[in-house]
């Protein structure tokens, strides 16, 4: 039986591992994606809170590997933001369990929003809405304004986002850092996706809402 198809809205509001927005093909079940991108997260954070932080981190690395393989499997590719996420996980995994310093796992989350806010302020800066090749499918009739102005948001909440991680790591504890990451990020993430729908419609975004006569 195939899989129902998944609406432009809720496309646009699917958000990956370390907030990156990402498009979904059309054909997949919209929980997928999210599963395999949120669930490597997940099994850090319980398999940390109940065995510790190096068994965590070699469950982490683990689980997203077995996600970038689902995702090739029953997607037929898999994200930019997937692979970097992986191999800045299995990088920085593998130094904090020969290490035993948890400070390299919390350092990827500030490369990977650096990365981003340099690709998208970059691109926006260039008049290249670089966000454009990675959510085209996610958020149909958008102009190419419209393109723009999302690229220059994400890029500053990249930044934001970098400045923000790094402040926590610096301040708070270990447990304290994680819970942010797994909850706080997600929902600031999304509520930010959120934030940026009413620019959208004002540069042609289509939800897909209008009745056919």
């Amino acid at each position: 039986m195939p899989a129902d198809p998944v609406t432009p809205d809720e496309e646009a509001m699917q958000t990956p591992t370390d907030s990156a927005p990402v498009a979904l093909p059309a054909k997949e079940e919209s929980w997928l994606p999210l599963a395999l991108d949120f669930g490597p997260l997940l099994v850090f954070f319980l398999t940390y809170k109940f065995v510790g932080v190096i068994v965590g981190t070699g469950a982490f690395m683990a689980a997203i590997a077995v996600a970038v393989l689902v995702s090739k499997v029953k997607l037929g590719k898999v994200s930019p933001m997937l692979w970097l996420s992986a191999a800045l996980v299995l990088f920085f995994g593998s130094l904090t369990i020969y290490f035993h310093d948890q400070r390299f796992i919390q350092i990827k989350p500030t490369i990977i929003y650096g990365f981003f806010a340099v690709m998208l302020l970059g691109g926006w800066l260039r008049g290249r809405p670089l966000l454009k090749y990675l959510l085209g499918a996610a958020y149909k009739g958008l102009g190419e304004a419209g393109w723009l102005k999302l690229s220059r948001n994400w890029g500053f909440f990249f930044v934001a986002m970098a400045v923000a991680n790094e402040a926590i790591r610096a301040t708070l504890s270990f447990d304290a850092w994680l819970s942010i990451k797994v909850w706080g990020v997600t929902i600031v993430s999304l509520l930010f996706a959120a934030a940026n729908v009413p620019m959208l419609l004002k540069h042609g975004l289509d939800l897909g809402e209008k009745k056919a006569p």
